[in-house]
């Protein structure tokens, strides 16, 4: 196995942790059948994860920094990104 790059491995976290972030944005935009925000949050969300999965298919080590990476943004974005009561859902722009 080759050596962990630290870089390479933050990088994958902060990637993840986005991905996720951003595919609660995409569902959300979804939920509330935004098209062009749905749209723009979906290439973001392949650009993102895109990053990691190239990272780590070069060293399998990296999927234990994607997982963690996931789960804390996940976890975030259900904490920070919540929708407000009687609002359109997080994510989706007004039209």
């Amino acid at each position: 196995m080759a050596a962990i790059d630290p870089l390479t491995a933050g990088a994958v976290f902060v990637a993840t942790a986005a991905t996720d972030a951003v595919y609660v944005m995409f569902t959300s935009a979804v939920v509330a059948r935004k098209r062009v925000p749905a749209a723009t949050w979906s290439a973001i969300w392949y650009l993102l994860s895109s990053y990691a999965v190239i990272s780590y298919t070069e060293n399998a080590f990296y999927v234990a920094f994607a997982a963690l990476g996931s789960w804390v943004g996940a976890y975030a974005s259900l904490t920070f990104l919540h929708r407000p009561p009687g609002g359109p859902p997080v994510g989706a722009a007004p039209e």
